[in-house]
């Protein structure tokens, strides 16, 4: 058991039954009052931020977490196999975990992998990635001043909305949070 004299950035707790992190913390000593702790938390599975205060010297669960790479080797119906960077294990993790940023998961990324033990917790996906063309309708000379948009499926079978100038064959820059082009990327 730690106590919220242990409090640091990064660190995570349990919490009513859901896992936090510690985004800041403040230790406030207001007069003749009871000193407490007023801390920002993130939510590992939601992502939700919460504003929470605790009493000073409060114990709180402390896990002990790890930041791993993973390899994305193929999708499957039972979810996303990756391999560990280190020492080559494979294991399966749920499409919830993996989130709507699979879409662009290409076979060979690596991702990060917050993990408490042998228990995923989150999957972080680069933020973005570059992946190739495969069908679209041809651009024409002269079609990049407009602004206009044309939809694009990407090698992974994602549909991203790009420029009327991207043609087959060319490389994209695209964030995976948004599923937004970024940029064309040279050969």
């Amino acid at each position: 058991m730690a106590s919220t004299s242990d409090f640091f950035p990064g660190m995570c707790i349990k919490m009513d039954g859901n896992i936090w992190t510690i985004v800041e913390f403040q230790h406030v000593n207001p007069g003749n009052w009871r000193a407490f702790v007023r801390a920002k938390m993130k939510n590992i599975k939601s992502g939700k931020v919460v504003e929470i205060r605790f009493r000073a010297g409060e114990a709180v669960d402390q896990i002990r977490v790890e930041n791993r790479e993973f390899q994305f080797l193929y999708a499957d119906g039972s979810g996303f196999n990756f391999m560990d960077q280190e020492t080559y294990d494979q294991m399966s993790v749920d499409s919830d975990l993996v989130g709507d940023g699979s879409k662009f998961l290409k076979e060979g990324a690596v991702v990060k992998m917050l993990m408490d033990g042998m228990n995923v917790l989150s999957v972080d996906i680069p933020p973005s990635v570059v992946l190739k063309v495969t069908e679209t309708e041809p651009g024409v000379k002269g079609d990049t001043a407009t602004g206009a948009q044309k939809r694009a499926k990407v090698e992974t079978g994602a549909m991203v909305n790009v420029p009327l100038f991207i043609n087959e064959g060319d490389l994209l820059k695209i964030d995976t949070r948004t599923g937004d082009y970024l940029e064309r990327v040279k050969n």
